[in-house]
């Protein structure tokens, strides 16, 4: 079923025509984060490149899949996958620390070496530019319902999968997804 799931998110997502995708803000390269440094950091660093980008809390049962995220990036990275943390406070309050708070927990408790942004809305009117775009290419399935939801950029800057919560980042679904997205010609 993890597999249909992908194999449906990236259906929809490869069925949409350039106008729509123009009319929602193109793809996703448009969009820029900050880092949890206070660098910039645009999507569009990572043009030709595979992007896993997770909405993340310190403080919520899911938080062990920081261990399988850096797991993820440490495989799969020098083979083009970027894996991006999104902290936010969104659900529950489980991410209510400073963002020094959160790499400090983030590299003592998980050796988390992927880049991490700054605290983000991941819902509602203030989300983030980007994830405004993910709903409006992907569907309700790409709003984040609960911390650790999953969003996987194709190296064109295409939407191509999303994973609940629940599904591990180290699952056999998404590392089917990613690596189905890294043998996407980057054009």
């Amino acid at each position: 079923m993890r597999f249909t799931t992908f194999v449906l998110a990236a259906t929809f997502a490869s069925g949409l025509s350039g106008a729509a995708m123009a009319a929602e803000g193109g793809n996703a390269h448009q969009f820029a984060f900050t880092s949890i440094d206070g660098k910039p950091m645009p999507l569009s660093e990572f043009k030709g490149k595979t992007v896993l980008i997770v909405n993340t809390a310190s403080q919520c049962g899911f938080t062990p899949q920081y261990t399988a995220l850096e797991a993820v990036y440490t495989k799969y990275k020098d083979k083009g996958l970027v894996v991006v943390g999104v902290p936010s406070n969104n659900f529950g309050g489980q991410e209510p620390g400073s963002n020094a708070e959160i790499k400090k927990f983030c590299e003592g408790n998980y050796d988390v070496d992927f880049p991490l942004t700054t605290k983000y809305d991941v819902k509602g009117p203030d989300a983030h530019p980007f994830y405004k775009w993910a709903e409006a290419v992907g569907g309700t399935p790409a709003v984040p319902a609960w911390n650790f939801h999953k969003l996987l950029i194709g190296p064109d800057g295409k939407l191509v999968a999303e994973f609940p919560s629940k599904v591990k980042p180290d699952s056999s679904a998404v590392e089917t997804a990613i690596e189905t997205a890294m043998a996407t010609p980057k054009g």
